[in-house]
C-alpha cells in the first residue's frame, strides 16, 4: 500500500534542478540523521502553473502516481490545499494561515474532515523576517539561510522541518513525537514541498 511506503518518522527531501519544472526525491532519513536513506517518492512540479497541482510518484518514470497536492483554487488567497490519494480520496488539508504568515510563515494541518490536529510555524521570528528582507535584496535567493519550521500537536512540539545551510535545497523533518501516527506521513510529506514549493523563501 503507499500508505505503508511512508511509513517513517524521519524524511530526507532534495530538490533536483531541472528547466521546465521543480523536482524533489523523497527519501527515508539516513541512519546518521543527515543524510538520504532509501528513496521513497518523486515530485514533480510544473512552473509557473496556473493551478498548484503537484504530483507524487513512485520513482522518476512517474507511471504510478502516489498522491497528490491540489489547491483548490486558481488564487488561492485563504491558502487551502487538498492532499488527494489516487482515488481521489482525500487524505488531509494543507492551510496557510495568512494573517499570521505575514512576519512568521503558519500553516495548519487538517485531516480528510478538515479537523485541525496539528499546525507548524517557524521556529525563530528574528529570521523569519530577515528572510523576508533578504527576499527583496537582488540575488537573494543565493544567499544561504537557515530555514526551521517546528510542528506542534496539542501544545506539544511533535516534530520539525530544517534546511541545512548550503547551495542546495535540502530538507530534514522529523516527526518521532507523533508517536500515535495521527498525522497521515504522506500529508506530512506534502507539507514538507509545500514549505518550499508554495510560498516564497
Amino acid at each position: 500500500m503507499n500508505a505503508d511506503r511512508f511509513d517513517h518518522d524521519g524524511f530526507f527531501i532534495d530538490q533536483l534542478i531541472r528547466p521546465l519544472a521543480n523536482l524533489y526525491r523523497i527519501s527515508t532519513l539516513g541512519d546518521d540523521g543527515a543524510s538520504a536513506g532509501e528513496p521513497l517518492a518523486f515530485v514533480r512540479q510544473k512552473k509557473l502553473a496556473i493551478r498548484e497541482d503537484i504530483r507524487f510518484f513512485a520513482d522518476e518514470s512517474e507511471s504510478d502516481e502516489l498522491f497528490r497536492l491540489k489547491a483548490r483554487g486558481i488564487t488561492e488567497f485563504r491558502g487551502r490545499y487538498d492532499v488527494f490519494a489516487p482515488d481521489d480520496a482525500r487524505l488531509g488539508v494543507l492551510e496557510k494561515v495568512f494573517g499570521k504568515s505575514l512576519f512568521r510563515s503558519t500553516w495548519k494541518i487538517l485531516d480528510a474532515d478538515e479537523r485541525e490536529i496539528a499546525w507548524t510555524h517557524e521556529r525563530s521570528l528574528p529570521v523569519a523576517i530577515l528572510r523576508r528582507v533578504i527576499d527583496v535584496v537582488p540575488y537573494g535567493d543565493f544567499i544561504p539561510i537557515v530555514f526551521h519550521f517546528t510542528i506542534h500537536m496539542n501544545g506539544t512540539e511533535v516534530g520539525d522541518l530544517r534546511r541545512p545551510i548550503g547551495l542546495r535545497d535540502r530538507y530534514i523533518m522529523k516527526l518521532g513525537g507523533d508517536s500515535e501516527r495521527k498525522i497521515d506521513r504522506r500529508v506530512a510529506v506534502a507539507l514538507a514541498i509545500a514549505l518550499d514549493a508554495l510560498q516564497s523563501r
